[in-house]
């Protein structure tokens, strides 16, 4: 048996760096106190500034640092971020691009959007607004959402097998009220199945709730931790212990579950490209964009992706941070599938995302600029939930036709080389 080289590498620059009793001390506990930061939910112009005193008197921060973060833009409404963070010190101010027109011809989304992106990737933007541009040349692209269902899977823990299955044949006879204990917490959500899943003693509950035009995470998790606040209450069954999240759901994870099923909006978005307009604006062809995909496919497939894509993360944290989504859904919405075609000498090109996570009211929608970005498009507020999620998936679709164009004609480095070197 071998070691691996990058292993043995890796011990002599440690060796190099430390001896033995260097190492012993560098890594030993150390009982001394830190200077503690007292825990704050309430945001004021008053306690950010606290925060910086003792920032900048017991470690490395400078006012510098302050005035970047706690500008007096952000310390004039601080009060607006209490419901959206703890220990609030300031702002991150994140670039903002735009893209568009992007001509989306869609079940709810209808109409030409400029669609906000924020983002330190140089050449993100660049990407996004060619692949727009090329869409509408098409004359859009057509979007559907094709299901609803935020998920949430309780887990309920039994004696045995058999305390198990009886409490499945409880639950059971029992969903229309616990279909009112859920709802009961919330206007908007509706709890549209219970689905039990049976591991020996642990039985997961797949929940799943439509959640109006918000996003929906916050209200699901309330709604099934009433729910399982009536089971405990009244069940037969005794029950050992319960958790309102057995990490069956996929929440702010890659799953097969949701890969299958879906976990928040399932979105399909699709545009046939004319040749021409590939020749002339992408610099490559129909056959070379194909000729690509196949091997692409082939690459997703050999190496185990969950689904087949080239970068849906890239579009999705830019545009989630630009119009206040929760960025860590990314994680679960970059997952579906990508096709091109050849229709004559056209491009087919489509994508379906079944984990779209977004809404145009609640979480961080509201704040200032991220309010902005989403009245940009023309989607702020109730009523834009799925036309939003349709604008996600078109959004993807347009960087998957760019980045294929770009890596099969050969532009894809010098075009990251050229922006990015603007630095």
């Amino acid at each position: 048996m071998t070691v691996p080289s990058h292993v043995i590498a890796m011990l002599r620059r440690v060796r190099e760096r430390f001896n033995e009793d260097n190492l012993r001390n560098r890594m030993a506990p150390r009982s001394q106190a830190p200077h503690g930061l007292r825990p704050m939910r309430k945001a004021s112009q008053a306690s950010v500034l606290r925060y910086w005193d003792k920032l900048i008197g017991h470690g490395p921060a400078s006012d510098a640092d302050r005035a970047a973060l706690a500008d007096d833009a952000t310390l004039e409404i601080a009060e607006r971020y209490s419901g959206n963070i703890e220990n609030f010190i300031g702002t991150v101010k994140v670039p903002v691009g735009i893209i568009g027109p992007l001509r989306v011809n869609g079940l709810n989304a209808l109409g030409d959007y400029h669609v906000p992106l924020a983002t330190t990737e140089a050449a993100l933007v660049a990407s996004y607004g060619r692949g727009a541009a090329v869409a509408t040349k098409a004359g859009g692209i057509s979007t559907a959402v094709l299901y609803e269902g935020v998920m949430r899977t309780p887990a309920f823990c039994f004696d045995g097998l058999l305390e198990a299955g009886m409490f499945v044949e409880w639950v059971v006879a029992q969903v229309e009220t616990l279909r009112a204990a859920a709802e009961a917490t919330t206007r908007h959500g509706k709890l549209i199945s219970i689905e039990p899943i049976v591991d020996n003693e642990v039985v997961f509950l797949i929940t799943r709730f439509t959640t109006g035009d918000a996003s929906g995470q916050n209200m699901v998790t309330i709604a099934t931790h009433a729910m399982c606040e009536a089971i405990q209450a009244a069940c037969p069954v005794p029950i050992r212990r319960w958790y309102i999240e057995g990490n069956f759901s996929g929440d702010k994870k890659a799953s097969f579950l949701g890969m299958v099923t879906g976990r928040g909006r399932k979105v399909s978005a699709s545009v046939t490209v004319p040749g021409a307009v590939v020749e002339r604006y992408l610099g490559t062809s129909v056959e070379a964009m194909l000729e690509y995909g196949r091997v692409a496919q082939m690459g997703a497939l050999l190496s185990g992706q969950m689904g087949a894509q080239a970068h849906y993360a890239n579009g999705l944290a830019a545009f989630y941070i630009a119009t206040g989504q929760d960025a860590a859904c990314v994680s679960e919405s970059a997952v579906g599938f990508t096709r091109m075609e050849a229709r004559g000498a056209d491009l087919f090109c489509s994508v379906t995302m079944p984990n779209i996570l977004v809404g145009s009211v609640g979480g961080g929608t509201g704040l200032p600029s991220q309010s902005a970005g989403l009245n940009i498009l023309g989607l702020r507020g109730a009523g834009h939930g799925a036309a939003l999620a349709e604008v996600t998936a078109a959004i993807c679709l347009c960087g998957e036709i760019s980045i294929v164009a770009a890596i099969a004609a050969g532009h894809f480095t010098r075009a990251h080389e050229n922006l990015a070197r603007l630095r």
